[in-house]
């Protein structure tokens, strides 16, 4: 009786514990430095391609700023801070999501709290790593590029930018794979449906491989507004052209049927 009465404490003090429902979210803040009263602003990306409009704006108050919200599906989101230059993008999903502004350098600004969101982290976090080496070559050689280019020195310039357009390359190559690499391996991120969507406007796209990774998906990131635009692709790409001869046995619906 004594391990039963501790068990329905432990549960009523997760219950407790958990501030957000099913399609809720709280966005739990710092912004360290930033004076009382200056605005925040919740923003997304407005439906009609007309840039960013402002779902939300909440005060600074000690410190700290708290954001809360209905959601139904994973979509990138932006905090705008008054008065700071930047944005910090991040994932709006159902959960409780962390962030800590770094009003001096907005984009080492801290995200963290949800599955999608420490996903996105560590992603960049990745992609950096494979960057860091275009970074480093041009501040090493910005000074010999400029000297070369006051004293018209043709030769030092092509030589840099054909080591530069190499460096690309492979860094292009490298990034390619790995986010091929990370949608095979994460059926479950929010991540890796946006990377299939991507492929998809690629020109030299397998539509093999992206079948299957789209199959490979969770349920819920098919259901998505992304998911839904890949899926009316694929399913774009296997109807025949204008003038085009349909496969024998094919049957398309009539226009009075179509769903």
């Amino acid at each position: 009786m004594k391990k039963l009465i501790l068990l329905l404490s432990a549960s009523v003090v997760l219950i407790s514990c958990n501030k957000v429902g099913k399609g809720e979210y709280i966005i739990s803040g710092t912004a360290k430095g930033i004076a009382n009263g200056k605005t925040i602003i919740l923003q997304t990306q407005d439906p009609n391609g007309m840039g960013l409009k402002s779902i939300d704006t909440v005060k600074v108050k000690d410190g700290k700023f708290e954001i809360k919200g209905k959601v139904t599906e994973p979509a990138f989101h932006m905090l705008q801070v008054e008065s700071v230059n930047g944005k910090v993008p991040f994932i709006l999903e159902n959960g409780e999501i962390t962030i800590a502004i770094d009003k001096d350098s907005i984009n080492k600004s801290k995200i963290s709290g949800t599955y999608d969101n420490d996903e996105f982290v560590k992603f960049n976090e990745e992609l950096k790593k494979l960057q860091k080496g275009l970074i480093d070559f041009q501040k090493k050689n910005t000074p010999a590029m400029n000297t070369a280019q006051q004293a018209k020195d043709t030769a030092v310039i092509n030589k840099l930018m054909k080591e530069f357009g190499k460096l690309q390359q492979d860094v292009s190559a490298d990034s390619k794979k790995k986010y091929l690499g990370y949608a095979e391996t994460h059926p479950k991120s929010f991540i890796s449906v946006l990377i299939i969507q991507g492929m998809q406007n690629s020109p030299d796209v397998d539509a093999k491989k992206l079948e299957s990774l789209f199959a490979s998906l969770d349920e819920s990131l098919k259901n998505t507004k992304p998911g839904k635009a890949i899926k009316l692709k694929l399913n774009q790409a296997k109807m025949p052209s204008v003038g085009a001869t349909a496969p024998v046995g094919t049957t398309l619906p009539a226009a009075g049927n179509a769903k």
